[in-house]
């Protein structure tokens, strides 16, 4: 499965190009530099080590790019609250900076944002449906992605905004929903939750990074993408898919806490990259969590 992700994004050049990646050493990141890799682009892969994406310094110096793709910056929502000056920093901040750097080297700026729609108003979500930020984390996203679309309309920058749903996949964060599951299901006494009720679609992280080199392939204009699966699952039916792949059979308890501001259902409208793209999503969520659930397994022996 993992293989046949990398295959289809190698049709995605017709002719080779240079590619800067912030964030290369990320969740995301790692697999879009892959991805990128095998279809043969020049590919500048530039991490935390750098320093600070927000700072003008860490544009220094670097080549003449065609393409920069924006992952660098702070995520998970928790921690958006704790501290949302921080993701405001990191995350505006930091698409100012690709911005400038694309309005210098003439180049086509994808920036990778989020889910920035709050509670839906219409399901599924497509990409003209309100911008409506329910957390810190989603509005640093929005508000960067002002920035972004100014430069695009103001001097006709070359602008992609992707707007991915829930991702998942091996070597994501233990905070997030499917890691802590899977982490629990492998220590094999109970699974503790919250919440049951919310619903999400979640989008396998390979997908993504597909989807991702698609839009290096006719950049024009200001574009907006979502990526996500199509479906919405509860967390009850995600431990449910989890316990079944890792046969178990663990006893399942939830406080019933619903967070503030809670979004019950969450499906994406992907119909303009399959049209624009040529992308579907190919993994479906069962599939998903096999595939960690497999590479966790290879890790350990």
């Amino acid at each position: 499965m993992l293989s046949a992700g990398r295959a289809r994004s190698s049709q995605a050049f017709p002719v080779m190009t240079r590619v800067i990646v912030t964030g290369a050493a990320g969740f995301i990141g790692r697999r879009v530099v892959r991805a990128l890799r095998d279809a043969g682009q020049d590919v500048v892969a530039l991490d935390h080590a750098r320093g600070d994406v927000a700072d003008a310094r860490y544009w220094n110096d670097l080549p003449r790019a065609e393409h920069v793709i924006h992952l660098a910056g702070k995520s998970y929502v928790p921690e958006s609250w704790r501290a949302p000056a921080e993701f405001f920093q990191a995350n505006v901040q930091g698409a100012v900076r690709a911005a400038d750097y694309c309005r210098a080297a003439r180049g086509h700026l994808v920036f990778v944002s989020a889910y920035v729609y709050g509670i839906p108003k219409v399901l599924p979500v497509s990409e003209d449906h309100p911008v409506d930020p329910s957390n810190p984390y989603a509005l640093s996203k929005a508000l960067a992605e002002q920035v972004c679309a100014f430069h695009a309309r103001a001097e006709g920058l070359p602008v992609t905004i992707v707007r991915p749903f829930n991702i998942f996949g091996p070597g994501q964060r233990a905070e997030f929903l499917i890691p802590s599951l899977l982490d629990q299901i492998r220590r094999g006494t109970e699974i503790r939750v919250k919440d049951l009720a919310p619903r999400r679609d979640y989008l396998f992280v390979d997908d993504l990074a597909d989807g991702i080199a698609r839009t290096l392939r006719a950049p024009q204009g200001l574009r907006f993408f979502n990526f996500g699966s199509g479906e919405s699952h509860s967390v009850r039916e995600v431990i449910d898919i989890a316990q079944s792949a890792a046969g178990s059979t663990l006893p399942v308890l939830s406080s019933d806490e619903p967070r503030p501001g809670e979004i019950p259902d969450v499906r994406a409208d992907v119909s303009l990259a399959d049209r624009l793209l040529a992308w579907k999503p190919r993994t479906s969520l069962r599939e998903g969590i096999g595939l960690c659930l497999q590479l966790h397994a290879a890790v350990a022996t």
